[in-house]
């Protein structure tokens, strides 16, 4: 027998491996993913280089702070994520909404932007750790698809608009998007045409590439041919900004200055990209997820990000998200597990430690078209069309989310977004569908009438479905149409059977509306029975009194029984 420590041990590592899903994963690596995986890793690192340093200067950092922001999530996502080909680090999303959210207590201290950024990766993090603990996964289902499309296309018009100042060398100081165009308008006459076609120049060469080779490192082939320009024909000597000297070697452990102050203003932000950030996280691992057969935990997604989030908040960097681009190009080459984000990290951080004078003279204009290029693989018309053909309440849904991203905040858009979530979900609670059941010549059962020709009630008998839980807001909802499915019938209704197979639940203000309705209708000398209704349910209309109220004997197990009930009534006791 093992000894009592051995197993001790055991269990100790069975624990430690249950939260370390990509750890698990990588113990049981298969020599067969090695080559997909150099490949994937290789790559993702060529895509992430320039992006991640255009999602720095996004971020209101320094570019150099976007490539130090890939170092910690790389490391931690590998071992804590469920997910085995999702790339974790900077992401527009959380970079734009990171600039919006310090931008008001920068001031005019510009290195104040480091610590603030790195203060609220702490803060998400933070957040997401403690929502692992109390299980908050199911707050990214409040983030509908309808929703997520129209933020999304709305970040990325706030994308775009913040880059019409590098892109045209114009100094652009406002800060709404409706401010920023106004002020690109009225000072086109500062245009620096040079500026603009080496970045006209990027952003066709990235379409380009995207189109003819979808697989190539676009934003790589990109930053090294604008470098090399810079380089050649001395442009930073003709008035095209560089990003310049680059601090040497790696990030170090620091933790930021901070006052409560700011702690209290930046919570609100932290927790509109802490949702975005998950959800984001969690959408993306399932597709890929489904697309590879295999599973995720959207809890332990919760864990992996906000362990992303403190590295990164320990480490100089800024808050972090997935990023669908370039988990999709790890897996069109073949990725299988985490080991093509190590192999990613190796590559970054040799480009930290022996390229840092060809960063040096990479020019801004090019980060802010790689950035547009981002943006515009944000814009799915494909889906909005998508939403268009599939029902009208959906596209108006992701236009008003559009709206109201570009009208007011950025971080006022992330709760215009899950609100209009959450009224969708009542606006579907509160007016679910309903049916009546009857005959269909030829089809054993009950079925909807409204479903099958020729399908008809039973006489005197209305067997009514409701399909949601009852609660304060649809009762009034339910008690308007199981009245009006009795006025609807042409022979006088005897019984009435409310068929609860739906309806897990119910609440009091439900539980008195029943009440009421069994009242009314006993009053019209119908009888009110329920039928298929749940253990569960049971024990929360015996609270409520229902269940005296009603009768047990007219409580029936299936719909059939209900029936006979009905047609034997004459022997049936009285309620």
């Amino acid at each position: 027998m093992p000894k009592p420590k051995l197993l001790h041990k055991k269990t100790a590592l069975r624990l430690l491996l249950s939260h370390l899903p990509g750890l698990q994963h990588l113990l049981s690596y298969q020599l067969g993913w090695l080559r997909g995986d150099l490949l994937a890793g290789i790559t993702v690192a060529a895509y992430l280089i320039p992006q991640c340093m255009a999602y720095g200067e996004l971020a209101g950092v320094q570019p150099i702070a976007g490539l130090w922001a890939i170092l910690p999530p790389m490391v931690l996502y590998a071992l804590f994520g469920s997910s085995r080909q999702l790339s974790v680090g900077p992401e527009s999303t959380t970079a734009v909404m990171t600039a919006a959210a310090i931008a008001p207590l920068v001031g005019k201290d510009p290195s104040a932007h480091a610590s603030l950024a790195s203060l609220l990766a702490l803060i998400v993090g933070i957040i997401c750790v403690l929502g692992f603990y109390i299980r908050l996964s199911f707050l990214a289902d409040l983030l509908s698809k309808p929703i997520l499309v129209g933020y999304m296309a709305g970040v990325a018009v706030i994308m775009i608009v913040g880059q019409l100042g590098k892109i045209s060398g114009i100094p652009i100081h406002a800060e709404p998007i409706l401010g920023e165009i106004q002020e690109f308008i009225q000072n086109l006459d500062q245009l620096h045409w040079p500026t603009l076609i080496l970045a006209g120049c990027v952003l066709g060469f990235l379409l380009l590439i995207q189109r003819r080779f979808p697989n190539a490192p676009g934003p790589l082939l990109a930053a090294l041919l604008a470098t090399g320009a810079v380089s050649l024909f001395h442009l930073d000597q003709q008035g095209i900004a560089v990003i310049g000297a680059i601090p040497a070697g790696l990030p170090s452990f620091a933790l930021p200055s901070v006052s409560l102050q700011q702690i209290i203003y930046l919570a609100s932000a932290a927790i509109g990209i802490a949702i975005v950030g998950y959800s984001d996280n969690v959408l993306t691992a399932r597709a890929f997820a489904d697309r590879n057969r295999y599973s995720i935990n959207p809890n332990q997604e919760l864990l992996a990000l906000g362990l992303s989030n403190l590295g990164n908040g320990l480490m100089q960097g800024f808050p972090v998200s997935s990023s669908g681009s370039r988990t999709a190009i790890g897996d069109s080459l073949g990725s299988k597990s985490q080991a093509f984000s190590l192999v990613a990290l190796v590559v970054v951080i040799l480009v930290l430690l022996f390229l840092r004078p060809l960063l040096a003279l990479f020019p801004k204009a090019a980060l802010g078209a790689i950035v547009i290029y981002a943006a515009l693989r944000l814009i799915e018309i494909s889906e909005f069309l998508r939403l268009y053909r599939f029902k009208l309440s959906e596209v108006r849904l992701a236009l008003v989310t559009l709206v109201g991203v570009l009208a007011t905040d950025i971080l006022i858009g992330v709760g215009v977004a899950v609100g209009l979530s959450v009224v969708d979900l009542f606006a579907r609670l509160a007016r679910p569908h309903d049916g009546i059941l009857g005959s269909v010549p030829n089809l054993p059962g009950l079925h909807d009438i409204n479903d099958w020709e020729g399908a008809t009630t039973i006489p005197g008998l209305v067997i009514y479905r409701y399909d949601a839980p009852l609660c304060f807001a649809n009762s009034t909802n339910f008690k308007q149409r199981a009245l009006a499915a009795i006025g609807a019938e042409k022979t006088p209704v005897e019984w009435f059977v409310l068929n609860a197979e739906a309806i897990v639940e119910i609440d009091i203000t439900a539980a008195d509306m029943l009440h009421e309705l069994r009242r009314e209708l006993q009053d019209r000398g119908i009888t009110f029975a329920m039928a298929r209704v749940k253990h569960d349910l049971y024990l929360q209309l015996q609270k409520a009194e229902l269940i005296d109220a009603i009768g047990p004997h007219y409580f029936y197990p299936t719909l059939p029984t209900a029936v006979a009930a009905f047609q034997n009534r004459e022997v049936r006791p009285d309620s």
